[in-house]
């Protein structure tokens, strides 16, 4: 009887847990079962370790095989335990020595002839293999750039089976490749399109630059083709640079959801992540019958853009306010609870009724006072109170399409926005988990949102004559904090809680 351990990982989130690969050879009946916990993919994987190591010139031994995932209460996902058991099975035949794996956490996906290839999720299991202090991590040569970004720990990638099991017995060196912060980070490849190449709208480029410096949720109100969603496209081009920790955080969401492009190494710039209204409850903010991140963590650190917002369905723009809340998504299961990052910023589109033309004045609106009502009450009270600023989008005259100026270019604007974030991350700099103005706690507006006499008798009017919410209350302070930011003022005035009120559209319109 023969008895190997190798340790891999299981991806639980965006984070990795150790997972202990037993393997027990048996004489007798011949077999291969695997417990544990496994998924189909991972049963699956006895007839491509088979064929692998068959493959790569190893003779298999007709045994019972027994391998053993441990922890055996964690359910495991995914091909990316099929290289740790070829090695636990080579080391139970005593073709590896055991001590040459100590220390060693190693994931990959093994291909008919001993081809190592690529899995989701290998950032995450090189963090937990520097965390864990091992020795090193070895991943295949597909994930090496993504894996490499981790410092404190030696990555190695390889290509096949057999490349790696003679580096192990001493034939090549395994060689650890590793990349710094500063070399994977870089510079972002290029921002994108640029807002001077929008005509017209400076209030709304105004709105969108104050919703980039506070990192506010917004809603943009017009007919259709007055430029709404070629404006929301180019908010990415004036958002501050991500940081390092950022593009981590990032990039570990992309990676467990497979959907980091092949040789990248960090997501360099933010996510813009556009999904269609079709899209179901699990897919915006995560779930299915083995829980998968959705839309508003693929926008964590970035921007959510949902395009005619009445046209999604109610209750998936309702699991939304949630996450919207928080920054996370939680989901629970009968046999697990798992959290995704959601820190994103929402910018949504809506026509003012169905036909777009209500309050146009170069267009009839065809819409009666009760179908228009129906419509924009597809949007709950409760959503639109998340979302701190409201502004119009009126269609554009064609005297400015034609005029030769440009707008500002997205350059000087992103300029604007990295000081008044700068102001912002000096100001919380002791407040974990907040960012920008948009994560203030009622404490810290109550600290940093102080208003004089005469701003509070301009508040009280509002939200008198208004009827808005305290939610709605605490975001004109908010958008407030955020404009006196951009102009460098240490105090709220009139002047920045009248142009925040302003931004609060649809509450003036249900008044």
């Amino acid at each position: 009887m023969s008895l190997a351990v190798v340790t891999s990982a299981a991806v639980v989130g965006v984070d990795a847990i150790p997972v202990a690969v037993e393997i027990d050879l048996t004489f007798g009946l011949p077999g291969f079962q695997v417990v544990g916990l496994p998924d189909g993919a991972i049963k699956e994987s006895r007839d491509r370790v088979r064929s692998a190591l068959r493959n790569s010139g190893f003779d298999l031994y007709q045994h019972k095989i027994t391998v053993n995932l441990a922890p055996a209460d964690v359910r495991k996902e995914g091909s990316a335990y099929d290289l740790p058991i070829a090695l636990a099975m080579l080391c139970a035949q005593g073709v590896l020595e055991p001590d040459l794996l100590s220390d060693t956490i190693c994931i990959g996906e093994l291909g008919l002839d001993g081809a190592i290839r690529a899995v989701a999720g290998a950032l995450s299991v090189a963090i937990l293999a520097r965390d864990a202090k091992a020795k090193r991590v070895i991943v295949p040569m597909a994930n090496w750039a993504e894996a490499a970004v981790v410092s404190g720990v030696e990555v190695v990638a390889v290509d096949n089976l057999l490349q790696l099991v003679n580096c192990l017995r001493g034939d090549d060196a395994l060689a650890p490749q590793q990349r710094t912060a500063q070399t994977t980070l870089g510079l972002p490849d290029g921002y994108g399109p640029d807002l001077a190449e929008v005509r017209g709208q400076e209030h709304v480029k105004r709105a969108l630059e104050v919703a980039a410096a506070g990192g506010h949720n917004m809603l943009l109100i017009g007919p259709p083709g007055s430029g709404k969603t070629m404006l929301a496209r180019r908010l990415a081009s004036i958002l501050p640079d991500p940081t390092f920790e950022e593009s981590l955080e990032t990039t570990k969401v992309y990676s467990v959801a497979g959907l980091l492009p092949e040789g990248t190494s960090l997501m360099r710039q933010r996510p813009f992540r556009s999904p269609h209204h079709s899209i179901s409850d699990a897919g915006l903010v995560g779930g299915g019958t083995y829980p998968r991140p959705g839309e508003v963590s693929l926008s964590h650190n970035g921007v959510l853009f949902l395009d005619e917002l009445p046209e999604f369905k109610k209750h998936v723009l309702e699991v939304m306010r949630q996450p919207l809340e928080d920054g996370h998504v939680t989901i629970s299961r009968a046999a697990q609870r798992i959290t995704y990052p959601a820190n994103f910023m929402l910018v949504a589109s809506m026509n003012p009724c169905p036909c777009g033309y209500y309050g146009d004045p170069a267009h009839t609106c065809m819409c009666t006072p009760g179908i228009i009502q129906r419509y924009q009450g597809r949007l709950s009270g409760p959503l639109l109170d998340r979302i701190d600023i409201h502004v119009e989008v009126p269609a554009i005259r064609y005297r400015e399409l034609s005029e030769d100026r440009r707008g500002e270019a997205s350059e000087g604007i992103r300029a604007r926005v990295e000081a008044a974030r700068g102001k912002q991350a000096a100001r919380y700099a002791r407040r974990r988990g907040i960012y920008a103005n948009a994560q203030m706690t009622p404490k810290d507006i109550e600290r940093h949102c102080k208003l004089d006499a005469t701003g509070h008798t301009l508040m009280e009017r509002v939200v008198d004559k208004l009827g808005m919410s305290a939610r709605a209350t605490t975001r004109i302070l908010k958008v407030a904090r955020t404009i006196a930011d951009l102009e460098g003022a240490e105090k709220l005035d009139t002047a920045h809680l009248s142009e925040a009120i302003q931004y609060r559209t649809l509450d003036r319109q249900t008044s």
